[in-house]
């Protein structure tokens, strides 16, 4: 299968290769994502050496994998000698690489990173060491270093304060797809769905590659999610009893956090995780909570013109809000399926919930549709909860060219009708934030996110200032 999507990753990549000097890229990101997938596709023929670490192995059978791979690369020395410490191992990769001629960038790849870092293995010195003693001398190395381990990863390379302080040229976190590159990934694999049907995907397990792949030619969506989330034998039906656990230290925490979570779509504070779990507050904490957002799966909120230390968390993964809302209570022996759950009023009520966070993983294309590109623009949600029938605004977009977008979001099969009484819901929506919040310095335009857009009535010509369609959040 080819590559589709990822461009910015692949300028980065671009550039590396086009450099001077030698570059150190580090590539982090969920279980699933694809980090392997990107590198060997778009490297191809340039990698001299590819290695992925051994998961649960100790240090003698890390170092029997590496000394075993070199050999298989061809490097007769790796037949002579015995790897005794990671050490001898970088030594031992130094001489392969330099036994290769030529100019042309030498693409190292060392996947699986953290897996090698065994206990008093001493790897992440002799790693250290490698880079800096020896690449960094040369003009002609792209080394790429990668990982699930988030917990790993943040620690001993993004944060590092020892020898790879300053030293990764690249740091990337690689993302799920958005709606444009599943799009592309389905085409490839001879998929034709409608727009429509790929946003409802999109909306159960996100755009996460792994996932798309199980998609079969021929069936539609609601077969497809039946059968992979709620048949005994779905790839899916597991995929959150592990999905933490081989992305974290101590997992346990971050379960306790995003099942929290999951119950209060508008999100919790700091204070308000502590007050709903068994977890202290400090450090550890902190780590769980970066270390959660920095994988994808939570986005820390600040409140519109509010204080950076007021802000409240999250849970925007998409598979983990459908698993914990629709599979966890489900019981597959029963007959539950797919097809069923998604008449029920519960999915409608969901799935706007789930289209709004679509909406704001795709603020790019939305700031296209509305020609927002040039502007500094300030993007979230808000709500007023302290009168009695609150008000809640599913997406400010709050412009540099004093405007603020109020936008609605609505999930609908069909195009959406404005009545009278949800134009009066709007109406004081409008006149509540602007009392509140705006105090006539900026002009308020309001604007509908929908599927297929809007019928036209008095409504929507009395109010709609602008509108952007799902075939907009298709667009690059």
């Amino acid at each position: 299968m080819e590559l589709v999507g990822r461009k910015a990753e692949k300028e980065t990549f671009k550039h590396c290769l086009s450099g001077t000097e030698s570059k150190l890229i580090a590539l982090y990101g969920r279980r699933r994502v694809g980090k392997t997938f990107l590198v060997r596709k778009y490297f191809k023929n340039q990698v001299i050496f590819e290695v992925a670490g051994l998961h649960n192995g100790d240090l003698k059978e890390q170092l029997a994998h590496f000394y075993s791979t070199l050999a298989k690369y061809g490097w007769q020395e790796a037949g002579i000698h015995t790897l005794t410490s990671w050490k001898s191992a970088f030594d031992m990769l130094e001489r392969f690489i330099s036994s290769k001629k030529g100019k042309k960038k030498k693409v190292i790849f060392l996947d699986e990173l953290p897996w090698f870092d065994t206990p008093r293995s001493k790897f992440m010195m002799s790693f250290e060491s490698f880079w800096n003693s020896y690449c960094t001398k040369r003009s002609d190395i792209v080394c790429v270093i990668c990982g699930s381990a988030a917990s790993w990863m943040i620690k001993k390379i993004l944060k590092n304060k020892g020898g790879l302080h300053n030293r990764v040229a690249e740091k990337i976190r690689l993302t799920q797809f958005n709606l444009q590159e599943v799009a592309l990934f389905l085409e490839e694999k001879g998929i034709k769905w409608s727009q429509y049907d790929i946003a409802q995907l999109y909306l159960t397990t996100g755009g996460v590659p792994y996932y798309l792949d199980a998609v079969r030619k021929g069936e539609s969506v609601v077969q497809f999610v039946n059968r992979v989330c709620f048949t005994k034998d779905g790839i899916l039906v597991d995929e959150y009893k592990v999905l933490f656990s081989s992305l974290f230290d101590d997992s346990e925490r971050h379960y306790q956090i995003v099942e929290v979570l999951a119950n209060k779509k508008s999100g919790l504070s700091r204070k308000q995780i502590i007050e709903q779990t068994t977890l202290p507050s400090g450090g550890t904490l902190t780590k769980t909570l970066n270390e959660l957002e920095e994988s994808g799966f939570i986005e820390k909120i600040i409140p519109y013109q509010g204080n950076k230390t007021r802000g409240f968390y999250k849970l925007i993964d998409n598979f983990t809000i459908f698993y914990l809302k629709f599979m966890q209570k489900t019981s597959i022996r029963r007959g539950h399926n797919w097809g069923n759950i998604i008449k029920s009023q519960s999915w409608v009520s969901w799935s706007g919930l789930a289209f709004e966070r679509l909406c704001f993983a795709h603020i790019s294309q939305i700031k296209r549709a509305l020609k927002l590109e040039a502007i500094e623009c300030i993007i979230m949600p808000w709500e007023k909860r302290d009168i009695i029938e609150g008000a809640q605004i599913d997406m400010l977009i709050d412009r540099a060219d004093r405007v603020v977008n109020i936008c609605e979001i609505k999930f609908t099969n069909a195009d959406f009708i404005i009545d009278k009484s949800y134009a009066k819901k709007i109406r004081n929506k409008i006149q509540l934030f602007s009392r509140e919040k705006n105090n006539k310095r900026k002009n308020l335009f309001f604007t509908m996110i929908t599927t297929f857009g809007l019928s036209t009535n008095e409504y929507y010509r009395e109010l709609v200032q602008s509108e952007v369609t799902l075939e907009d959040l298709f667009r690059e």
